[in-house]
């Protein structure tokens, strides 16, 4: 039955399954999703689409594109949260098509490629959760798989098509999120005389010349950045010197030279990047594919497409100081073209049972490990591990025993079965915490409260870095003013409204004071005080 459902057809109903399991079951997860829908918030309510905001502050961490589709979507179905956190899982499934369509343009005879690689892509265990996120990268691996696609068109077709399709992905890229989309596109671009004359079908020489080849790559640099400039210029003038700043340079030069967040060593992503493409990285079939690939394959040209586009990226992001899982994933489609290309060119053996018992029983253990979650024996057990339904864990265990004992007959076959385990297994662990995310993680109850203060005139404040959580949640429609985290902010508050309320994070909840509501928040207990609680005791919000 698997078999018989087109390709196309098959990832997609499983991406709709996974984005409508996760808009059901989770809340809009703090701080970074609850972030971005503050800023696109903030943009809707000034109605200034030029510069955007986090609660009344200009936010210059990244450009505007997500927001103004954020935006676009209210305008024309209302003020809702689904829409927002559609667009980026939209991104996602266009990820999948444009894998597709960049894995004809590399080998135009290999129709098993092509209908391959997007399932072996939505069967990555780290992309099958994050296709589900409201997050930048899957929005700048979107774009670069079109300016990928427009390069490879470019040298198979001769004309200028291509290259504009080029600087339309790097114009969309950079107002995704900055420069980062050049180390994504450029290293291919520039190394065409490696790879492009080895392409199946393919000129082995561009049809004007490398100079035009080349003109034709600097004249999409300039659409992109044309594009980039048509924004990042008056927004530099209307948000001032600091915003200028920061986008023009400093953002970008403080992640590249010391990370403000995420520093972590050169090492950490070979130590990482393995458990983020299981199931494969443990199916047998894969690495003997791998390894019977002779040196002539190594010299075709979407081999070594795909080798530049991943290890020219991942060399960087390892020099670079500030490390975090997304920065790699416009790279996976390059894992996956690669593990799908070698895959199909192995004799399938069908008589091997390792090659589904290791898969399958990785799966049985993940599954296991759910079921038995509530009863784990930690030191400092969560307080609400108990809340979780372990008993999804079964569902898991039963995807593993299938893949483990019902054979496939040819890697078609094989791929769509070993790649409902990770669609599985992020459905079951949305539906096991549930209950977790609905007690701990939803911030809604208490941003709805502070709504009702606000329409009754009460002003707000938040102690310590206020990351805009409660903004679009509660509809709010004036800052949360921080306190506590500069110096005199909290005595200016205290001065001006006494009669305010104060969000403090706590481990412990102080007891010689009586708070006005208490919400639980991760592993710790969400306070709301009256401002005369801390005139009495300035330094309640410091107890924490």
């Amino acid at each position: 039955m698997l078999s018989r459902v087109p390709a196309s057809l098959f990832w997609s109903a499983l991406w709709a399954l996974l984005l409508g399991t996760a808009l059901l079951m989770r809340p809009p997860l703090p701080m970074d999703e609850t972030r971005y829908l503050a800023v696109a918030w903030d943009m809707w309510l000034s109605d200034n689409y030029l510069v955007p905001h986090l609660n009344g502050e200009t936010y210059s961490h990244k450009p505007p594109l997500l927001f103004w589709l954020m935006n676009l979507g209210w305008g024309v179905f209302g003020v809702h949260d689904w829409w927002p956190r559609l667009v980026a899982p939209l991104f996602g499934l266009g990820c999948l098509f444009l894998t597709r369509r960049l894995a004809r343009e590399l080998w135009p005879s290999a129709d098993r490629v092509h209908d391959l690689a997007p399932l072996v892509l939505l069967g990555c265990g780290f992309w099958t959760l994050f296709t589900t996120l409201t997050m930048f990268d899957t929005i700048l691996a979107f774009c670069t798989l079109l300016g990928l696609i427009g390069i490879v068109s470019a040298w198979r077709r001769g004309g200028i098509a291509g290259f504009i399709i080029l600087g339309l992905a790097i114009g969309l890229g950079a107002l995704t999120k900055g420069p980062a989309i050049l180390l994504h596109l450029l290293p291919i671009a520039l190394s065409a005389p490696y790879w492009a004359g080895k392409l199946a079908g393919a000129p082995s020489a561009p049809l004007y010349g490398w100079g035009r080849w080349y003109l034709g790559v600097f004249a999409a640099l300039f659409i992109g950045v044309a594009i980039g400039l048509v924004w990042a210029i008056p927004a530099g003038i209307a948000g001032g010197e600091e915003y200028r700043n920061a986008i023009f340079w400093g953002q970008t030069a403080g992640r590249m030279v010391k990370s403000f967040a995420h520093q972590r060593e050169w090492w950490w992503y070979l130590a990482v990047m393995p458990g983020l493409i299981v199931p494969w990285l443990v199916w047998p079939p894969l690495w003997r594919s791998l390894r019977h690939l002779k040196s002539a394959d190594w010299l075709d040209g979407g081999l070594r497409f795909c080798l530049i586009w991943f290890g020219f990226a991942f060399i960087v992001f390892s020099l670079i100081s500030g490390k975090q899982l997304h920065y790699l994933l416009p790279e996976f489609p390059a894992l996956v073209l690669v593990m799908t290309y070698s895959l199909l060119r192995l004799p399938w053996a069908e008589g091997k049972k390792l090659d589904q018992m290791v898969p399958g029983l990785l799966i049985i253990i993940i599954g296991a490990a759910l079921c038995a979650a509530p009863y784990a024996p930690l030191s400092r057990k969560p307080e609400w591990l108990p809340l979780v339904e372990n008993g999804w864990g079964l569902a898991v265990i039963a995807i593993g025993l299938w893949i483990s004992f019902v054979r496939s007959t040819t890697p078609e076959l094989a791929v769509r079965r070993l790649m409902l385990a990770p669609v599985i297994i992020v459905l079951a662990v949305h539906l096991a915490a549930r209950p977790v995310l609905s007690s701990v993680y939803d911030l809604e109850p208490l941003a709805l409260q502070l709504k009702d203060w606000e329409d009754q005139g009460i002003p707000l404040a938040n102690f310590g870095k206020y990351h805009g959580q409660f903004n679009f949640l509660g509809r709010l429609t004036k800052p949360v003013v921080p306190i506590g985290h500069k110096p005199g902010q909290q005595e200016a508050f205290l001065t001006s409204s006494s009669n305010g309320r104060i969000v403090a994070y706590y481990r412990n909840v102080p007891d010689h004071a009586t708070p006005v509501k208490t919400y639980k928040f991760r592993q710790n207990t969400v306070v709301i005080w009256e401002a005369r609680d801390l005139i009495a005791d300035p330094h309640l919000g410091d107890k924490r």
